[in-house]
C-alpha cells in the first residue's frame, strides 16, 4: 500500500515533495514535545491550495489519516505523526499574500512566522499583537489551530481575538472560508470553533489577521518580592484596581536564576518572585498607570522597583521572560513544560501546592506564567536517562493539571492538548461534553482521518483513567516511541 500511495502522491507533487526514505522522516518524528516521538509513514510538502486538496482526496479515497504540520514547535504532541498515516507539511506556505495598512490587516499562508507579520507591519507602524515565546519560528497557522498566547495577550487577546478569517480543506476535499474582513459575519462563530481546533476540523491554507497601531511609549517596571505570595496577591491587586497592563508576567526564583545566568536582563538573583509589568499607550497614559502599579507593588511588599529606563532596556527585561524556556534547559538534561489556566485569587495557593508536589515527588519545578490571565507554565526538570523520571515528571504534570481544574482553572491556556493533557480531559470535561465534541469533529471530518486520537479521548480512555486518576506510564498511543 505505502509503495502505491507514493507513487500517486508523486502525481500530485514533484518527487522531492514526497518523503519516504527512513533519514528523510526522521526530523518529522515529533513536534516541541520530543518526549513523544512517532516516525510518519511519508511526508508531503504541498506548494499550492490545490495541491493539498488533492493530497486530501487522496487519502481520503484510500482511507489513509493525515496529521497537518506547521513550523513543528507545538508544546502538546498535536503534530505528532502516525506510524501508518500521512504528515502534511505547510512549510513552503510563507508568502504575505497581502497587507492593507488602511484596512489594518494581513492576508498570510500559514507557514508565516508570527514575528513575520509585525515585521513586514512595522514601516507603516503597524503589528499583530499575539506574541508566544516561540514567535520566531512558530507559524500562524499553528497558532490558529492552538490559539496561541504570548506575554501581551492579557491586553491584547488571544490569537482567537487578532483572527479574522481563515481559508481552510477539510478530509473531503471542500474549501472553507471561514470569518470575514469586517468585524462580524452571519451565523454562528465558526471562525472562534476553528481556533484551537487542533488541525481536527480541516487543513488551514489562508489566514486574514488584524493589525494594530504600535503604541507611541511602552515601559516596563520589574518588582521583586520575597515571597511568591505576596508577588501573586500584587497580581490580583492590580488587576482589581481595573488596570489592565498590556503584560503581565511572573516568575519564581529557578527561573530568575536561569533567565539570568542565560541573557543577563539584569534580574535580582536574591529575590524569591518577580513581575514584570508593562504599560503602552501615549505617554501621559503610561505615565500615569506606571506610577499607579508602582504603588501597588510597594504596598503589596515589593523589596525593590525598577523601570525600563528605555526602549533597550524594556527589550532586555522582557528578553529575559521571553527566554526562560531555553534558559532552564540549562538546568537540567530535560524539562517537561506544562500548561493550566487558574482563577487569579487561586495563584499563591496552587503555586504552593506545586512546590509540595515537587517534593513529593522529588522533581524541581521552575514556574513561568501569564499571571495577568493565570497561565502557568511549570516546568518539571528531570533525566531521562534516570529509570522513571519521566514517568515521575508525566505524574506531577497530571497532577497539576487536575489541580487546576480543582480550583476552578483549566488544563490548557495556550499549548493545547494534543496527546499530552488527552487524559485530562476526562477529568476537565463530563461524558455528555466529550459526546459533543465528537458530533462537532464527525461534522467536519466523518471519516474521522484528521489528526486522529488527539485531543478528544473515548469514553473507554475515561473510565479506564477513572476520569481523575492518571496512570504511571500510561500515553495515547502505546506504539509511540517516549524516553
Amino acid at each position: 500500500m505505502k509503495h502505491d500511495l507514493i507513487k500517486q502522491m508523486q502525481t500530485i507533487l514533484p518527487s522531492d515533495a514526497v518523503l519516504f526514505e527512513q533519514e528523510d522522516l526522521k526530523p518529522f518524528e515529533c513536534d516541541g514535545l520530543s518526549a513523544y516521538r512517532q516516525v510518519p509513514m511519508m511526508v508531503v510538502l504541498p506548494e499550492t491550495e490545490a495541491q493539498v486538496r488533492d493530497i486530501l482526496l487522496l487519502c481520503r479515497r484510500e482511507n489513509v489519516a493525515v496529521v497537518a504540520r506547521g513550523a513543528g514547535t507545538g508544546l502538546s504532541g498535536g503534530a505528532l505523526p502516525l506510524s501508518d498515516g500521512v504528515l502534511l507539511s505547510l512549510s513552503k506556505f510563507k508568502r504575505i499574500i497581502s497587507l492593507d495598512p488602511f484596512a489594518r490587516i494581513a492576508r498570510v499562508q500559514p507557514g508565516v512566522r508570527n514575528l513575520a507579520i509585525s515585521e513586514a507591519a512595522a514601516q507603516h507602524g503597524l503589528y499583530y499583537a499575539p506574541d508566544p515565546s516561540s514567535q520566531i519560528a512558530c507559524s500562524i497557522g499553528g497558532n490558529v489551530a492552538e490559539n496561541a498566547g504570548g506575554v501581551h495577550c492579557l491586553k491584547y487577546g488571544l490569537t482567537v481575538h487578532n483572527v479574522l478569517k481563515v481559508r481552510a480543506y477539510t478530509m473531503e476535499g471542500e474549501l472553507l472560508e471561514i470569518g470575514a474582513e469586517s468585524l462580524d459575519t452571519p451565523g454562528y462563530d465558526l471562525l472562534a470553533l476553528f481556533t484551537g481546533s487542533e488541525g481536527m476540523l480541516g487543513v488551514i491554507t489562508e489566514v486574514t489577521v488584524k493589525l494594530l497601531p504600535k503604541p507611541e511609549l511602552a515601559q516596563v517596571v520589574m518588582a521583586a518580592f520575597a515571597t511568591v505570595a505576596e508577588a501573586g496577591n500584587a497580581v490580583g491587586e492590580i488587576i482589581a484596581a481595573g488596570i489592565i497592563p498590556a503584560g503581565l508576567e511572573m516568575m519564581d526564583k529557578l527561573s530568575i536564576k536561569a533567565a539570568e545566568d542565560f541573557v543577563h536582563a539584569g534580574y535580582p538573583l536574591d529575590a524569591e518572585a518577580i513581575l514584570l509589568c508593562e504599560s503602552d499607550g501615549t505617554p501621559e497614559e503610561v505615565a500615569d498607570e506606571i506610577a499607579r502599579m508602582q504603588a501597588i507593588l510597594a504596598r503589596c511588599g515589593a523589596t525593590s522597583l525598577r523601570t525600563s529606563a528605555n526602549e533597550a532596556d524594556r527589550l532586555r527585561l522582557w528578553a529575559g521572560r521571553k527566554a526562560a524556556f531555553p534558559a532552564v534547559g540549562r538546568l537540567s538534561p530535560d524539562y517537561y513544560c506544562m500548561d493550566g489556566t487558574i482563577p487569579r485569587r487561586e495563584l499563591s495557593h496552587v503555586l504552593k501546592r506545586i512546590d509540595e508536589l515537587s517534593k513529593e515527588y522529588g522533581l524541581r519545578v521552575a514556574n513561568v506564567f501569564h499571571a495577568g490571565d493565570g497561565n502557568l507554565h511549570p516546568l518539571i526538570l528531570y533525566d531521562a536517562n534516570q529509570p522513571g523520571e519521566f514517568h515521575r515528571a508525566e505524574e506531577l504534570g497530571g497532577k497539576i493539571l487536575e489541580l487546576c481544574v480543582e480550583v476552578g482553572g483549566t488544563i490548557t491556556g495556550e499549548h493545547g492538548v494534543g496527546i499530552e493533557k488527552i487524559n485530562q480531559m476526562c477529568a476537565q470535561f463530563k461524558e455528555a461534553e466529550l459526546q459533543r465534541f465528537r458530533e462537532v469533529k464527525q461534522a467536519f471530518d466523518p471519516s474521522g482521518l484528521l489528526n486522529p486520537g488527539k485531543v478528544i479521548p473515548t469514553l473507554h480512555r475515561c473510565a479506564e483513567h477513572g476520569r481523575m486518576h492518571v496512570h504511571r506510564g500510561q500515553v495515547p498511543f502505546p506504539d509511540i516511541p517516549r524516553l
